[in-house]
């Protein structure tokens, strides 16, 4: 085999150029990258929430926070950056979204972001 090293198929797959065709130009609402408080509170003003919901929300944040990752005996992944991560993007108007989107909102009675 040489010196060559071994390839990941995986990392092959996951590297290549998307070659399908489907794309959806939307123009988003997408806060900056990172979590903390004032990255939960955007969020949840943002989606119009009750109080309540925040006051929940931010006690969820700060136990997660309290949290190790687990350890799990032959699972191997990069350890992941979650201040690395968008944690709330939703288009800027209803218009922008796909029909599918816009019916299941309506039908789930899911906050709409008009």
């Amino acid at each position: 085999m040489g010196d060559e090293p071994l390839r990941d198929p995986i990392q092959e797959r996951v590297d290549q150029e998307y070659q399908w065709g489907f794309v959806t130009e939307i123009e988003a609402d997408t806060i900056p990258k990172g979590l903390s408080e004032d990255v939960v509170r955007l969020i949840s003003a943002r989606k119009g929430e009750p109080e309540w919901m925040l006051e929940w929300r931010l006690k969820a944040y700060r136990a997660w926070l309290e949290m190790r990752e687990p350890r799990w005996p032959n699972v191997h992944y990069p350890k992941i950056d979650y201040q690395d991560i968008h944690y709330f993007s939703a288009p800027k108007s209803m218009a922008d979204a796909p029909r599918a989107w816009t019916t299941w909102t309506r039908r789930s009675g899911a906050p709409s972001t008009n």
